[in-house]
């Protein structure tokens, strides 16, 4: 016969405790999107953009207090491309005269300034990303759904997407708390999310499937933790790896990519603490049985009758 291996991590047993820092999190998420909501960028809000470049590489916080004092509001300043080309962020209505202003500021305090363009970025175009951004999650979250109830069983594809809902809920909702500017890279990093995410849960599950079929005994919690330790190196070396890319990306790849980093290391994190506690929790709320993975048994002969060869 065949028994589990007894393990150092009882992560089912902590399982309450993990539902409640969830809870907790999901709660300040929602109540921040409801009365403070996000901080969004020009591809949603619409907006002047103007580019100017410099002869030697500027300071972007001196640009962007000169501009805040001189009354222009939610100024955002960022390189592009090069460390002279600097892109400015206006959050307010076009004037045709906007980018001679800018670029006379910057002149006052005597450094060499040329205007490169200045162009208005439209609300409707915005509003447009924002209705295909919001329906790409939709889809994305109904196609993991259908594969993965497809793949194992119905009770499994449910607990996968409310895992799912929980990385995107929290990682919104902290982008809403601390006022982080919401644009399409970091959208593009919701998608990435949820696709790491589930590559993660995948593995938990398909572990925890293949334990409940090779096990003798019916302890879903010590089944759980069986197969969660069995994956947990492969889940830290991914995450770990995963996340020194992502600081790097943080700390040297510039203003660009900001917050698109911020967005996968929040994710990363919570998406590895949802694959083992949420994801694999919740087949324990939904009564995941062995019966569930393992087809009945055929009936017994009836007595007299021979088998077949």
């Amino acid at each position: 016969m065949k028994t589990l291996i007894n393990r150092q991590f009882d992560f089912m047993g902590k399982r309450r405790v993990a539902f409640a820092i969830s809870a907790v999190l999901i709660v300040a998420s929602i109540v921040s999107l409801l009365f403070q909501q996000l901080n969004l960028g020009l591809d949603f809000t619409g907006g002047t953009l103007v580019e100017v470049r410099y002869g030697v590489a500027p300071s972007l916080d001196a640009i962007r207090q000169i501009l805040e004092q001189a009354g222009f509001r939610d100024v955002a300043v960022q390189t592009f491309g090069a460390s002279t080309e600097v892109l400015i962020r206006l959050q307010q209505d076009f004037d045709p005269d906007v980018g001679e202003q800018v670029v006379g500021l910057l002149r006052a305090e005597g450094d060499a300034v040329e205007l490169v363009r200045a162009e208005f970025v439209g609300a409707q175009v915005g509003e447009q990303l924002r209705d295909q951004s919001g329906l790409g999650l939709l889809v994305a979250l109904g196609v993991v759904m259908l594969y993965v109830a497809f793949r194992f069983q119905y009770k499994f594809a449910l607990g996968a997407v409310l895992a799912l809902f929980h990385d995107v809920i929290i990682v919104v909702g902290i982008f809403s708390l601390f006022q982080f500017d919401f644009d399409l890279t970091v959208m593009a990093a919701l998608l990435a999310v949820i696709g790491y995410s589930l590559n993660d849960t995948i593995v938990v599950y398909d572990r925890i499937r293949e334990t409940i079929r090779t096990s003798r005994i019916d302890d879903m919690p010590a089944i759980f933790n069986e197969a969660i330790n069995l994956t947990l190196s492969r889940t830290l070396a991914t995450s770990g790896t995963t996340l020194l890319v992502l600081m790097a990306l943080l700390l040297l790849g510039g203003d660009m990519i900001h917050y698109f980093s911020i967005a996968l290391i929040l994710g990363v994190l919570v998406g590895t603490f949802s694959s083992i506690y949420v994801a694999a929790a919740l087949l324990l709320a939904v009564k995941l049985e062995r019966k569930d993975l393992i087809p009945p048994k055929k009936e017994d002969l009836e007595e007299g009758e021979e088998e077949l060869p």
